[in-house]
């Protein structure tokens, strides 16, 4: 649970339901095909099509899947679970009804932990359930009419339910990319949003601090982070204007339609008892031994919680620097890369995190695809720790190698002619000469103005043509000074 930040006088409440579509090569209960883009109505199998006398078959790697998901977020793993029909009729829905879980889920239980901004957050978990997915409706294409593709029928979905426990949009966006993170991260869902693999629901409302919890109204389908805080803002904006007006929040099912920045109302909610819930008699209770659980978590990669907390461990990182560095495999692998070449992991991490993260955003690149490797960001980095460079030449490096001027750390600070004066002597020769061309400045400072002292070290940067070092410049201007 977290803090409140209020919104005119009133308490946020969101709680989040995602469904991500896993990882298999064929759908949860038959063998037909979960590639995206086929065309319509070719990858729905006489199982998806709900013919007479067909039988759903449980696909084990789905199982897997959620028991993966289970561990990586602390989850207990139910020994024996079952699937239930939820009834409700739909045109994409060719059974009349859809395969899920109801009482007993696969998953029950675990937490989600994120920063926002700095401050630490945890979500936690009510469930994270099987179920297939409905087919698709299509209506552009048809004037007047609808089409189906049954294509997506039976495509394996686990539903991941969160308590009430976000109290902002930008903690429930958060919450978000740190679950899409973490499913990808695993291996156990693409993360596509644009192609429906990870779809996200809010169920948004408010309350007068201390009050019981308002009416919630879903927001369904929300495909991309960024119109998710759009509707979510929206929504919470909407119901407070609806309740000072005196109107009472009713519960409703709504979409956001990104081109008016509104949500509208699609159908009043249905409660669990409006599906009719009862276990499918075609599929036995999924029974899941623990040696099948240990088994799979033998076979996990290494978690970003996990990681994060090594780097933490192993180079001295602080938990806000380890946790946005374990963002993903890719920018953890090039940290780790760079950080055990020149060991300044410190060093490193504030120029991934800061001056690459920074360009390969504005270029819509991956860490994997950076212009500058982690070798030569930790050849650049050494020669920032051995005071052959300043940190302002090594953008200029660092620019040089981004735009492929050249490769070679060294090569470009010679070319450049960016080498640091480590030479002593000559360095008190040029402070001696500026001592002799500034009596003014020199009388404020001994006189007590500090400002007087970054004017006179200016004038030795510019003697040396910026070569020499602004620290041991300004330490020896001191000494002299007295």
């Amino acid at each position: 649970m977290s803090s409140s930040k209020l919104v005119q006088g009133y308490e946020v409440v969101i709680g989040f339901e995602t469904h991500a579509q896993l990882s298999t090569h064929s759908k949860i209960f038959s063998r037909a095909s979960t590639a995206f883009g086929a065309e319509p109505n070719t990858q729905a199998c006489a199982v998806d099509l709900a013919l007479p006398g067909t039988l759903p078959v449980m696909n084990k790697g789905a199982v897997e899947r959620a028991i993966q998901f289970g561990l990586a977020i602390g989850s207990t793993i139910s020994p024996r679970s079952i699937f239930a029909r939820k009834n409700y009729f739909y045109p994409d829905l060719p059974k009349g009804y859809q395969i899920s879980q109801f009482e007993i889920p696969v998953v029950v239980g675990g937490a989600i932990e994120f920063f926002l901004n700095e401050e630490k957050k945890s979500v936690r978990l009510v469930r994270a359930h099987l179920e297939e997915d409905a087919g698709k409706s299509l209506h552009e294409d048809f004037i007047g009419q609808t089409g189906i593709d049954l294509n997506r029928a039976g495509t394996p979905l686990l539903e991941i339910v969160t308590e009430p426990d976000m109290r902002s949009s930008e903690e429930a966006v958060a919450y978000a990319k740190e679950l899409h993170k973490i499913v990808t991260w695993i291996g156990i869902c693409d993360g596509n949003m644009q192609e429906g693999s990870f779809r996200c629901d809010a169920n948004v409302s408010v309350r007068k601090p201390g009050a019981e919890l308002g009416t919630r109204r879903e927001i369904k389908n929300l495909n991309s982070f960024k119109f998710m805080q759009q509707a979510m803002d929206y929504e919470i904006r909407w119901q407070i204007e609806q309740i000072e007006d005196g109107h009472a929040i009713q519960q409703a099912t709504v979409l956001f339609d990104p081109d008016t920045g509104e949500t509208r109302s699609m159908r009043s909610k249905e409660d669990a008892a409006d599906y009719r819930y009862f276990p499918d008699p075609d599929l036995p209770p999924l029974v899941i031994e623990s040696e099948w659980v240990e088994r799979v978590r033998s076979e996990m990669t290494e978690l970003p919680r996990v990681m994060a907390a090594r780097f933490v461990a192993d180079y001295g990182l602080p938990e806000y620097d380890a946790t946005t560095l374990t963002q993903s495999k890719a920018m953890a692998a090039y940290f780790e890369d760079a950080a055990k070449t020149c060991g300044q992991p410190k060093l490193v991490s504030n120029w991934v995190m800061g001056e690459l993260s920074r360009r390969l955003n504005a270029e819509e690149r991956d860490f994997a695809q950076s212009a500058v490797s982690a070798q030569q960001l930790a050849a650049l980095i050494a020669r920032i720790a051995d005071g052959t460079i300043s940190n302002n030449a090594a953008k200029q490096v660092f620019d040089a190698l981004w735009s492929g001027e050249g490769a070679e750390v060294d090569a470009l600070i010679e070319s450049k002619g960016l080498r640091q004066m480590n030479d002593t002597s000559a360095l008190e020769k040029i402070i001696d000469t500026v001592i002799a061309a500034n009596p003014k400045n020199v009388e404020e400072y001994r006189a007590g103005n500090s400002k007087a002292l970054n004017a006179l070290v200016g004038q030795i940067m510019k003697g040396s043509q910026g070569k020499a070092n602004p620290q041991q410049a300004g330490d020896l201007l001191r000494s002299k000074l007295g």
